[in-house]
């Protein structure tokens, strides 16, 4: 029994830890959303005041509502949270009240027998009736048991009435931190409400004049595709330079690998779907393929990788180990890292701060440089590409759960 109460009570003590350091992560995260939405407004008072296009003005707003939306939930979680805390002292309130009633009575009833008992008999005269010594001994210890426990019980009134007040002076501190939550969130959500109308005004006027804006999208795309060919280039000079250090011409389509390299695209491949992210946080905000536009109806997009949404400040990390095999500034593209595993090459672009030089190992998860913010949008947002050998495939089929 004594085993159960002592497990129980870890995993009671364990609950409580792990409540308040999810209290502390929350706060942490709750500091982080309200510091970026205020730079998303700031961004957005800057971008208004330049003039930028609406496009970028829709998107650094998208930015601050998806924040907002996640301080909502958060604050959600931690009124829920703070709810199942109410009502577990709320159900222990209750219960020590019950167990104090019962001990009090119980304690009453004990005095009240113990009374009755020294007008019925004189203790002296109980022990000099026992027929002999040792009756009389366990007479004595009988005496000392019952004081004992009459002392024992009062202890456990006073040590359970301390605790019934700390919980009632608990649960009024717990009220007042959830209505002071519930009483923030209103505040988050009106101001969500006018931002997102501010949103549908903005998308209103772009979808007005939707063939100016449609030629901008055609004109980014044309960049795009531009730095990609450039990105493609840097892959087949990679191959023709490797192909012709082993000896085998120079052919640009397809890596001739050594029984090394081959070992790394063996280990690479017997890893898709399990590589890890090349940010620590992050968040996929245009898919690898044609879609949609994100703003624009009826306008189709192509992307050749993944474009990934970080915090600022976010390192950029190789995927996989392998050798760096470039390292260049592509104008429109900031700066860029490739690194080849075996057959495979991983690009990393909008970078800065590079920590890796061209000839390096590096192993999974180093650091190869910090992702770029753009000081216009706010937005610090990598491009993520993944070829076998000069194809571009799909790096959401590759990295785990993008």
């Amino acid at each position: 029994m004594k085993r159960w109460i002592g497990i129980l009570f870890l995993l009671f003590v364990t609950q409580i830890t792990l409540g308040q350091e999810s209290k502390a992560a929350l706060e942490a995260k709750k500091e982080y959303f309200l510091a970026e939405i205020a730079r998303f407004k700031e961004l957005k008072q800057s971008a208004s005041k330049k003039e930028t296009s609406l496009l970028a003005q829709v998107q650094a707003l998208n930015a601050q509502l998806r924040v907002t939306k996640n301080l909502i939930q958060l604050t959600n979680k931690q009124a829920n949270i703070l709810q199942r805390k109410i009502q577990a002292n709320t159900n222990q309130i209750a219960s020590l009240e019950k167990e104090l009633t019962d001990l009090k009575a119980d304690y009453a009833e004990m005095i009240k027998k113990s009374h009755k008992s020294k007008s019925q008999y004189n203790r002296i005269l109980f022990l000099l009736s026992s027929e002999n010594f040792l009756q009389a001994y366990k007479r004595i210890q009988y005496m000392k048991q019952y004081a004992n426990f009459r002392k024992k019980q009062g202890f456990s009134i006073q040590e359970k009435s301390k605790k019934l007040k700390v919980l009632n002076e608990d649960l009024k501190v717990q009220e007042a931190e959830k209505d002071k939550l519930i009483a923030e969130n209103r505040k988050v959500k009106a101001g969500l409400e006018k931002e997102q109308e501010k949103q549908r005004l903005l998308i209103k006027k772009i979808q007005t004049n939707k063939n100016f804006y449609a030629k901008q999208i055609r004109e980014q795309q044309r960049k795009t595709r531009d730095i990609e060919r450039r990105i493609e280039k840097l892959i087949r000079e990679a191959i023709a330079k490797s192909n012709k250090k082993a000896g085998k011409g120079k052919s640009y389509k397809k890596f001739h690998l050594t029984p090394e390299a081959k070992k790394l695209a063996v280990g690479f491949k017997s890893n898709r779907g399990k590589l890890p992210w090349p940010v620590v946080k992050g968040r996929v905000i245009k898919k690898f393929g044609k879609q949609p536009h994100p703003i624009l109806r009826g306008i189709t997009i192509q992307n050749s990788g993944v474009d990934i949404e970080t915090e600022k400040n976010q390192i950029a990390r190789a995927i996989f180990e392998g050798e760096v095999s470039t390292v260049q500034t592509i104008k429109g593209a900031g700066k860029l890292v490739q690194i080849r595993h075996g057959n495979y090459i991983t690009t990393y672009y909008n970078l800065e701060n590079i920590q890796v030089k061209e000839g390096d190992k590096v192993t999974t998860k180093q650091k190869i440089g910090n992702v770029h913010t753009n000081a216009n949008t706010g937005q610090t947002v990598m491009k993520f590409l993944i070829f076998e050998n000069s194809k571009f495939v799909n790096p959401q089929k590759w990295v785990y759960r993008m």
